[in-house]
């Protein structure tokens, strides 16, 4: 067992940290094939941050996800053993700094040290009769994408697509509507798992474990096929983009899979994941527990480099912001202006957000950068931020209006964008939106001076609110002091282009 729950330890590692063959396969695919000038941008960050993460063995995401393990055993395996040395590499990975902390008790809203609890991780077992060998593979899939997850029974009315019936074609609009709703919430360009059919639980489970299919596999019934086909090539029409930024790549894989039904009930569920697709497997002995070959590698081959040229490209039409900063500052800002941060940036999430409502703020934020994210931190001496990527904006909507009112926040950091209300407290006080690349983690920790100090940690890690001194942080201005977005601008033209999609295809 000692060999078998390294090995697990050794899954978790690589899943967190370096990216499958396929899923390399495709966003280099997506480097050549993206027109977008922002979108190109934004995929030469990602394509330095996957070589980074598996240079350093740091998480790609600082959102290193829900862990979903497959398992499948020789007759007689100890499975409660098995379990027991599985969860014991879980946190010992998060030990390591490979995991963030992300298992939150949804009573209390403690967030557990070792990433254990009811649920977490999940594991499903399946027996095979190979007397030799077991079968591990391992999906981390974060938050942002999760939440973009999407369940439609049939018939019904779709937005922009009109009736969907209980046929392929109506089938076709509800993953054409899940492309287009994700937006850049999900870190496109993403990919999506799909299942037509089922009972609610288990089209959700079938969908999300289309995912472990290869994103160049081919389906074997032959109108799945044409489906999965013809979503890839419409879907990357609609001109979101990577990160949504709008562009021609905001999809990098679909596959569809199918369930039968009770005759009340045609649900289609739609398990969306982003461009850090982190799905790894192995084959272990059955009698040692050591790893005999990975899955999904190539083998005998290095892994693809990325990397091309150095992420954000230096024009010198950069704007510099040094905080605090002043609302001139902002007011000069403009939608596409690329920005670079130096000096104090402050970390807030969910539970901070929900605090300030109701409380004063540890630390001045007048002229502030607020920074939507959860980094990844190590403690020995000194605290160490291991990834500090951006998570999704549009949850803090409720809130953030309200909060640069009151506390005179300059500059908000994260990645989607956000909504009308916060749109307009930008407009009347003056603020922006700096749009982040979701998931690049590794690129944007580089430019982390020093963790200053730290308040609210009893909210956990993820969620406290950490004092950063940055140099240079690059980000993107979508939403101005002026009433500008290019979120809800790139969320109209995608939704105009989606309407045509309306007339029968199958």
């Amino acid at each position: 067992m000692e060999a078998f729950r390294e090995s697990i330890l050794q899954l978790v590692t690589q899943t967190s940290t370096n990216l499958p063959a396929d899923v390399r396969r495709a966003m280099t695919a997506a480097l050549d094939n993206e027109s977008g000038a922002r979108s190109s941008q934004a995929l030469n960050v990602i394509a330095t941050n996957i070589d980074m993460a598996c240079d350093n063995e740091g998480p790609i995401c600082q959102d290193t996800g829900w862990p979903t393990f497959e398992v499948k055993t020789p007759i007689g395996a100890n499975q409660i053993v098995m379990k027991k040395e599985m969860r014991e590499a879980i946190a010992e990975a998060t030990k390591r700094g490979k995991l963030r902390t992300n298992s939150v008790d949804s009573l209390t809203g403690r967030n557990a040290s070792d990433n254990l609890g009811p649920g977490t991780p999940t594991i499903h077992f399946e027996q095979w009769e190979n007397e030799d060998e077991i079968e591990v593979k391992l999906l981390l899939k974060g938050g942002g994408c999760e939440n973009k997850n999407i369940q439609y029974s049939l018939p019904m009315e779709i937005p922009h697509l009109g009736k969907a019936g209980r046929d392929l074609d109506g089938v076709r609009k509800c993953i054409m509507h899940a492309v287009w709703q994700a937006q850049g919430q999900g870190c496109s360009a993403g990919a999506i798992g799909v299942c037509i059919g089922g009972d609610r639980a288990q089209s959700y489970l079938h969908a999300k474990e289309q995912l472990f299919r290869t994103l160049d596999d081919v389906n074997p019934i032959l109108e799945l096929q044409k489906l999965e086909d013809y979503v890839m090539q419409t879907s990357n029409t609609l001109g979101i983009g990577t990160m949504g930024f709008g562009g021609g790549v905001t999809l990098i894989g679909c596959k569809v899979g199918v369930l039968n039904r009770l005759p009340a009930s045609f649900f289609v569920s739609v398990a969306y994941d982003c461009w850090a697709f982190r799905r790894l497997g192995v084959i272990l002995d059955a009698k040692t527990g050591e790893i005999k070959r990975w899955l999904y590698r190539d083998a005998g081959q290095p892994e693809q480099r990325m990397t091309r040229g150095e992420g954000f490209v230096m024009t010198g039409n950069e704007k510099v912001l040094r905080a605090p900063i002043t609302e001139e500052q902002v007011r000069d800002l403009k939608v596409g202006d690329v920005v670079l941060v130096s000096g104090d940036m402050y970390t807030g999430r969910d539970a901070v957000h929900a605090h300030l409502m109701k409380n004063e703020p540890p630390v001045s934020l007048d002229g502030a950068v607020l920074y939507h994210c959860g980094p990844v931190v190590l403690k020995n001496e000194n605290y160490q931020i291991k990834a500090a990527g951006p998570t999704t904006s549009i949850r803090e909507e409720p809130y953030q209006g309200e909060i640069i009112k009151r506390y005179g926040v300059r500059a908000v950091i994260g990645k989607g964008g956000m909504g009308a209300k916060t749109l307009a407290a930008m407009n009347e006080f003056g603020a922006v939106y700096l749009n982040a690349i979701g998931g690049a983690a590794q690129y944007y920790a580089k430019c982390i001076d020093e963790v200053v100090d730290v308040n609210l940690l009893e909210f956990g890690i993820p969620e406290a609110m950490w004092h950063l001194r940055v140099t240079d942080f690059p980000a993107i201005v979508t939403m101005d002091a002026h009433g500008n977005s290019l979120h809800a601008d790139v969320e109209k033209a995608s939704a105009l282009i989606l309407e045509k999609l309306a007339e029968p295809v199958f």
